[in-house]
């Protein structure tokens, strides 16, 4: 009745592998994730040969018998291979057959009637693809330990229960051996279905979870040139003020805007103004250091902060002025003018985004006043928002009144 039901465990298993492994695959192809394929692929293979093994092992030969156990590690294989391939890492072909490899050749040395030491050989092979799968998703720097530890859990509680035999073994009195042999092949069975299961869940989690970060990353990525845009400029920076404001320490910022941009799109056109945005973006990005964040948050309107100073944003602000003037852009017509004039505020610690950049705005505004291709810095910060957002309407409406110039 043992041998019936660790068989039946067994049937279950696998067809519950199977379809697991065939849903992987479907998925993968819809969503073109290679990762998926891998995984859905060593399913469908670990399941055909556990099944094969299963139902018709005594009937089949030793050499079948042994290729279907081969497959079967090698299915193990794929699942780690298919962790580092969702990690962006290529394929450890070798790693791959290693498993299957030790196998067969302890197999072939081993005793035949050493069928309990044929079975801790294979659990620990398992119990090291399962230990590679666990690093490799415990190693993954994009997540946090809070949303790792599902994906690192699993395949270690897999390999605990495979090298569960191999630890108590000594422990075991050789006329219990049969009896513990048929306990660990139930308790195996049933884990296998829990694993499978399990294993589904952390993988279309982690599958899921990418697909909302891309998502979110494109929703606050600017396409053309790959800096942060408006929206993800205000997230990002409302994260580095609240940091900075526990630190007491100031914040600066500083706003950006190319010198006659509408006429180099009239001249040469607008991929020529493409071509322009992203030698900007460029410039600000290599001139600013790895702490400081960057976006584009209009047509050619740029801005940055930096958790420093004025005094300190003011010098990197005429660096990055000095950068874009000597860039020497040259089209069919002839050179291109690479000027941009820059506003540049400061304020204590805690100062919101809003107001800094009405500040920054302001300084702009004179910049462009006296004469462009130059660096203004704010005199002091605007007294409320709305009084800022009156003059800039003034503003507007006094440019639109002037033929366009910038």
């Amino acid at each position: 009745m043992m041998s019936l039901d660790s068989i039946t465990l067994y049937l279950v298993a696998t067809m519950v592998a199977a379809l697991l492994g065939a849903m992987m695959v479907f998925f993968g192809k819809q969503e073109n994730s290679p990762a998926l394929k891998w995984w859905g692929t060593a399913y469908l293979l670990g399941a055909v040969s556990v099944a094969l093994w299963t139902a018709a092992g005594d009937r089949l030969g030793p050499q079948i018998c042994l290729a279907l156990n081969a497959v079967g590690f090698v299915a193990c294989g794929m699942v780690w291979n298919a962790a580092r391939v969702f990690h962006g890492r290529k394929p450890n072909w070798p790693g791959l057959v290693l498993g299957a490899l030790a196998w067969v050749a302890a197999a072939t040395l081993l005793d035949p009637t050493a069928s309990m030491l044929r079975m801790l050989v294979g659990a620990g092979i398992v119990s090291v693809y399962a230990a590679l799968t666990a690093s490799e998703l415990w190693t993954e720097r994009r997540k946090s330990v809070q949303r790792r530890w599902p994906a690192f859990v699993m395949p270690v509680m897999h390999g605990c229960v495979l090298m569960l035999p191999i630890l108590i073994g000594s422990f075991l009195r050789p006329h219990d051996a049969g009896f513990s042999a048929s306990i660990w092949v139930t308790v195996f069975a049933v884990e296998l279905i829990l694993y499978a299961v399990g294993t589904v869940f952390v993988i279309f989690m982690l599958v899921s979870e990418r697909t909302v970060t891309a998502h979110r990353t494109a929703a606050s990525t600017d396409p053309l040139t790959g800096m942060l845009n408006r929206r993800g400029f205000s997230e990002a920076c409302a994260r580095v003020i609240e940091r900075e404001a526990k630190a007491g320490r100031p914040v600066t910022v500083m706003i950006f805007d190319i010198d006659h941009f509408k006429s180099i799109n009239d001249r040469f056109g607008h991929p020529a103004g493409d071509e322009m945005l992203k030698l900007f973006s460029t410039v600000v990005v290599s001139n600013l250091r790895i702490s400081d964040l960057s976006g584009r948050i209009g047509g050619e309107e740029f801005a940055a902060l930096l958790p420093c100073a004025l005094e300190e944003g003011v010098l990197v602000a005429e660096r990055v002025r000095e950068a874009f003037e000597t860039s020497g852009v040259v089209v069919d017509e002839g050179p291109v003018d690479t000027t941009v004039s820059i506003g540049v505020a400061g304020g204590p610690a805690g100062t919101e985004l809003e107001v800094l950049l009405a500040s920054a705005d302001t300084a702009l505004y004179q910049a462009k006043r006296g004469g462009r291709n130059r660096v203004e810095a704010a005199e002091e910060l605007p007294l409320s928002l709305e009084n800022w957002r009156r003059q800039s309407a003034a503003r507007a409406g006094a440019s639109q009144a002037r033929p366009a110039t910038a």
